[in-house]
């Protein structure tokens, strides 16, 4: 991978090490460059941060937006030896022993992901796994192509239920948080509106 050091296995450590300015996950010691969030995608994130920010206020939750470090580790491991540092699009908070100067860590209560083409099967498949396998409570993909938002609920047997899908006038009740509820309407973009086709007349011949 283009900018990386060749690891066969890489942690926090050589996370911090690197110096330049690619934003980049590593999932279980595999390091992943991460591209630039489009305008669509920064528009929804901006939306979803402001309107968990606004409820949160107050209260022991707490909302972070990327970039926003969450290491995840298999154990006790020192930090240096995790082998699993993500940037969740948004994420939420709510044991305040997680947090630290570094960003979070251990599993955030809610994360969700905002899918673009080069990330969708990661985030879908991978990172859904990772984020069951770590006891993440709650987890979101947003899928502006489709506009629809998928929803996994961690269960009491630590797996994630059967998915919820929502349209993009749906209304979503965040489960770990009581009252809040996000009017998905107000968070996709407009769509937008349908070319005119305009069908001349046919000519007339006196």
């Amino acid at each position: 991978m283009a900018g990386l050091p060749k690891l066969e296995y890489c942690t926090y450590a050589d996370y911090c090490g690197w110096r330049d300015d690619q934003r980049r996950e590593i999932i279980d010691g595999v390091p992943y460059n991460m591209t630039g969030p489009s305008r669509q995608h920064a528009d929804i994130s901006k939306k979803l941060l402001v309107e968990f920010e606004l409820f949160l206020r107050g209260k022991p939750c707490v909302v972070y937006s990327a970039p926003f470090d969450v290491r995840l580790p298999r154990g006790n491991e020192a930090d240096d030896e995790i082998a699993t540092v993500i940037q969740p699009d948004l994420l939420v908070v709510c044991d305040e022993k997680k947090l630290d100067d570094r960003g979070c860590r251990g599993a955030p209560d809610l994360i969700i992901e905002i899918l673009s083409p080069s990330t969708a099967a990661r985030d879908c498949i991978q990172k859904r796994s990772l984020y069951e396998r770590h006891g993440v409570r709650e987890f979101w993909t947003f899928d502006p192509a489709n506009r629809i938002v998928t929803v996994y609920l961690l269960g009491a047997n630590k797996a994630f239920g059967k998915p919820e899908i929502y349209g993009d006038t749906d209304k979503i009740n965040v489960t770990i948080v009581e009252g809040l509820e996000i009017k998905l309407d107000e968070v996709f973009p407009p769509e937008p509106a349908a070319l005119l086709v305009v069908k001349e007349a046919p000519a007339s011949f006196d």
